[in-house]
């Protein structure tokens, strides 16, 4: 059977349309597949593992009834770095290091979610840094609850603001010093990541070596992309 991939769903209470898009994706693939990985940014925020609303707990029973028939990984995104073991246990989940290898019939594949590779926003790559210390996480999960909302919210507004105002920027996409560094220190596998919202199939070469970067399709407007890896190989895929 296939192996799934998906990522940047951004799932929220509002936008119901891609929660329940999520829901019967999961209902359609359980005990279909080998297993399913989510790179990151499933959620379009989350705040503690102890903030069991009725909208996380939806999400969660739907992830735990899907994972007690097929295997699902989910990776730490930009909006979702705070998920932990009540994560896992609600879920049924496991979550991945960032990047991970994964190797299937031979070949390697390196799963990330791809915002560490964007090397050239020095201001995001400090906050990514200071987001991913645990000191860092340990004073910002004793804050209330209702306080870390208040300040998912701002930064996620922020957030939208500089986009609007920034436009494309490449300095929001992958850069080639990162992935040659990934490709080399990984023995040149497949790369499969999210993150920039450019989906597609990709060349990677240092000029002797060569390789292919997949970036899987966001979700959005009631409707979402995924990889599937059979036999063939990879292919990108739509759900709606």
């Amino acid at each position: 059977m296939p192996i799934h991939f998906i990522s940047d769903l951004h799932l929220s209470e509002d936008v119901p349309e891609l929660a329940a898009l999520f829901e019967r994706t999961l209902n359609t693939w359980a005990g279909q597949i080998d297993a399913l990985y989510i790179l990151g940014d499933l959620f379009e925020y989350w705040v503690g593992d102890d903030d069991t609303s009725d909208f996380n707990t939806r999400m969660t029973a739907a992830m735990r009834r899907f994972s007690a028939h097929t295997p699902l990984y989910v990776m730490h995104g930009n909006r979702d770095f705070l998920m932990g073991s009540g994560f896992e246990q609600a879920s049924g989940a496991v979550l991945l290091t960032d990047p991970s290898l994964l190797s299937v019939n031979g070949r390697h594949y390196l799963l990330s979610h791809g915002d560490a590779a964007c090397s050239d926003d020095s201001a995001y790559q400090q906050f990514r840094a200071m987001s991913r210390n645990p000191l860092w996480q340990q004073a910002l999960l004793a804050k209330p609850l209702a306080e870390r909302h208040a300040i998912a919210r701002l930064a996620r507004s922020q957030s939208e603001g500089m986009k609007r105002e920034q436009g494309y920027t490449e300095a929001g996409d992958v850069t080639e010093v990162a992935l040659l560094e990934w490709m080399a220190a990984h023995d040149w596998p497949v790369l499969i990541h999210g993150h920039t919202h450019r989906p597609g199939c990709y060349p990677i070469s240092d000029g002797v070596r060569h390789s292919e970067r997949w970036v899987i399709a966001d979700w959005h407007d009631g409707r979402g992309g995924y990889l599937r890896l059979d036999e063939k190989g990879l292919t990108a895929l739509e759900l709606a």
